[in-house]
């Protein structure tokens, strides 16, 4: 690189006299930028959003591997989310979601509980089969620093990709929240993704929903240590199995919690039950088939 380039540091640091990933960070921008001083009188200033040059530090063990990253940083970072609320679902778990309750565009996709629109936006770029990097990658191409870059090449295989993008029907796509800014901010996030329009927002309680037949309802509700008081969570979690009961006749749903014992309030019977991390915190994803005419067989 040179000095009128710029450049962003990531780091981990595991079982090392190092423990904090950002002094390790910082003290590896520092000796590049005063090597440029030195040589040059000039340093290369830091971009931490579309810097020229992306490097990667981990330090395991004392030891020390330096990497150019050409992926553009964190791959759970999709470019979509302008906005978000409190403990927002990370991108790469939503996808992971979608993905295992295997939906691709076949049926209605619902969720009553969509905060800023994680999982409805992974759900729009799995159906619409949207790159997952389309955003992140759509300045700067990351790799544009290695000497072999083929700049023609990246603009053929970009252009494939946007191609296969297709557009989903109206309404296919759908949720709603109860807090306002929240949906305020899934609406922006989704205006950032090519069909987002599409998908239909509502501020309301998931009580109001209305019925979902037929459909995938895919939910990360507020559990446990996310309400701070169990009672509550219980009461609302045997809301969410009445209103998949009464309403929901022949979909399928998968809930996201936090807390095992909450899974007996809602009075269905589970099948799987997949072991997810949120964060730090160890969760399953639970799926609900709801029959026409009987929506469970009691709580298990």
């Amino acid at each position: 690189m040179t000095p009128d380039q710029t450049l962003a540091v990531t780091a981990q640091v595991s079982d090392s006299h190092i423990r904090h990933s950002q002094f390790a960070a910082q003290r590896l921008k520092d000796a590049i930028v005063d090597g440029f001083r030195e040589r040059t009188g000039r340093r290369p200033s830091v971009d931490r959003r579309e810097p020229d040059l992306w490097l990667n530090l981990n330090i395991r063990r004392n030891r020390a591997t330096i990497a150019v990253d050409t992926g553009g940083g964190p791959l759970h970072r999709r470019g979509y989310r302008l906005d978000g609320v409190a403990a927002p679902l990370q991108e790469t778990l939503a996808a992971a979601i979608v993905r295992l309750a295997g939906w691709a565009g076949e049926r209605p996709l619902v969720d009553p509980f969509c905060g800023s629109g994680t999982l409805l936006a992974e759900g729009l770029m799995k159906a619409a089969r949207i790159p997952a990097g389309r955003l992140r990658m759509s300045g700067k191409a990351p790799m544009r620093v290695l000497p072999d870059f083929d700049a023609a090449l990246w603009r053929s295989v970009r252009a494939e990709a946007d191609d296969r993008i297709r557009e989903l029907p109206e309404g296919l796509i759908r949720g709603g929240d109860l807090d306002r800014e929240a949906v305020k901010a899934a609406r922006a996030n989704l205006a950032r993704l090519p069909g987002g329009d599409a998908v239909r927002l509502a501020v309301r309680d998931f009580r109001e929903t209305g019925p979902a037949p037929d459909a995938t309802i895919v939910a990360n509700p507020p559990y446990g240590i996310r309400l701070q008081d169990h009672e509550r969570a219980q009461g609302l979690f045997r809301e969410i199995g009445n209103w998949l009961k009464r309403h929901c006749a022949g979909s399928t749903a998968w809930l996201l919690c936090g807390e095992k014992s909450l899974l007996k309030s809602i009075g269905l019977k589970t099948g799987r039950r997949i072991p997810l991390w949120n964060g730090g915190m160890e969760c399953r994803l639970v799926r609900l088939d709801l029959y026409e005419g009987k929506a469970g067989s009691g709580p298990q």
